[in-house]
């Protein structure tokens, strides 16, 4: 017997909305969920006309998001979502996380989780004490290459791991230094919406992330400089950070908003003591493998002989890069495998997704940052 499509419902993602979208494509790309219920925005006609876009009954379509945790938890069983996918900015995932999770729904969540580190130690106690699935989206994780060089790394192949570059510079701001114009009003640069930190919340987060998936180290310490470059900005448009690991490894993570002319170019080198790798987020289907002599090998995801992840990960035939949206869409295949179990009664089994954990981790990350930028010493440990 054929399994049925998963249910799912958003909050956030309405009209003009960027990451909804995404969460949208990639949440159905595998045609094992679909998207039947919404809160889209704070404005309930604004809910109502994104709903209508997107084809769903009415009836099913919100005007907050506690009306439809309230309402979808009345419905049959066969009728309400088996989980939400939540996208609203910063402020809004804690409260909207918790709402549902004590209604008794599975989360998938944008990151970071929360704003606060106690509101994210809540979350995660929360989420386990439910029994519910609750992944994190930081979607980087899902490529195949990124795969392949964290088996890499767990293998040995690269010996004991010394140092760690990470880079994740943005450009869109870059304008904005000589002409604010009326881009001051968007949410990612007010404190109160995004949280303490910008740049380095946004960006910065998914390479201390990746740096993690990657090679398992963990953070010990940071040095950070931070700098708001863009006039009016209440938060950092750039950010520099110095990392000490557990471990006695060594590490560099830059991010910025203010990188003229800079896309989306995520890329991370790591060195150990037998070969070092390089992986750049826009030509993912490569990994650069490099040994002590010199010698350059490249991986491509059409090789044979990649991890089983990997290969599992990799969605189109060699030649054709595996990109943005197929490694959102890892991440939803992941959780789709542990809310079936879920839904079946049956023990949740480890899968391949960012956790409640990784989103404390996460702002326990902001919090050390933004601690050393204001810090004389500089130099402050990361607390968990």
């Amino acid at each position: 017997m054929a399994q049925r499509k998963l249910r799912g419902g958003m909050v956030g993602g309405g009209t003009g909305a960027f990451i909804g979208p995404v969460h949208r494509m990639a949440a159905t790309l595998d045609a094992e969920a679909e998207f039947v219920a919404g809160a889209f925005s704070r404005d309930p006609v604004k809910s109502k006309k994104s709903g209508e876009e997107l084809g769903l009954d009415s009836s099913r379509v919100y005007a907050s998001y506690q009306e439809m945790a309230e309402k979808e938890a009345k419905l049959p069983a066969d009728k309400r979502i088996d989980f939400v996918s939540i996208v609203v900015p910063n402020n809004g995932h804690f409260a909207v996380a918790k709402n549902f999770l004590e209604s008794g729904f599975n989360v998938i969540c944008d990151k970071p989780m929360t704003t606060t580190l106690a509101d994210a130690k809540t979350l995660q106690k929360l989420a386990a004490k439910s029994g519910k699935v609750f992944v994190l989206t930081h979607n980087y994780t899902g490529y195949p290459m990124v795969k392949q060089a964290r088996h890499m790394v767990k293998s040995g192949m690269l010996g004991k791991i010394n140092k760690v570059v990470c880079e994740y510079p943005q450009g869109w701001m870059s304008g904005l230094i000589t002409n604010p114009g009326s881009s001051l009003s968007m949410w990612r640069m007010d404190p109160k919406i995004s949280g303490g930190s910008g740049c380095m919340g946004d960006l910065g987060t998914h390479g201390e992330n990746l740096i993690r998936y990657i090679t398992g180290l963990e953070i010990d310490e940071v040095c950070a400089d931070l700098t708001t470059f863009v006039k009016g900005n209440g938060l950092e448009d750039d950010g520099n950070l110095l990392l000490h690991f557990k471990g006695g490894a060594r590490g560099i993570l830059y991010a910025s908003q203010i990188s003229a002319g800079e896309e989306n170019p995520l890329s991370i080198r790591v060195y150990g003591t037998k070969m070092g790798l390089e992986w750049k987020q826009e030509d993912p289907n490569y990994l650069i493998v490099k040994d002590p002599a010199g010698t350059q090998t490249r991986w491509s995801k059409g090789n044979t002989n990649l991890c089983k992840e990997a290969l599992a990960a990799g969605r189109l035939i060699w030649g054709h890069p595996d990109g943005y949206i197929e490694a959102f869409a890892n991440i939803y295949r992941e959780a789709y495998r542990a809310i079936r179990a879920e839904l079946a009664g049956k023990k949740i089994p480890v899968c391949d997704y960012p956790t409640t954990e990784d989103g404390v981790i996460g702002v326990a990350f902001i919090n050390a940052l933004l601690a050393s930028s204001k810090s004389k010493s500089k130099w402050t440990k990361m607390k968990v």
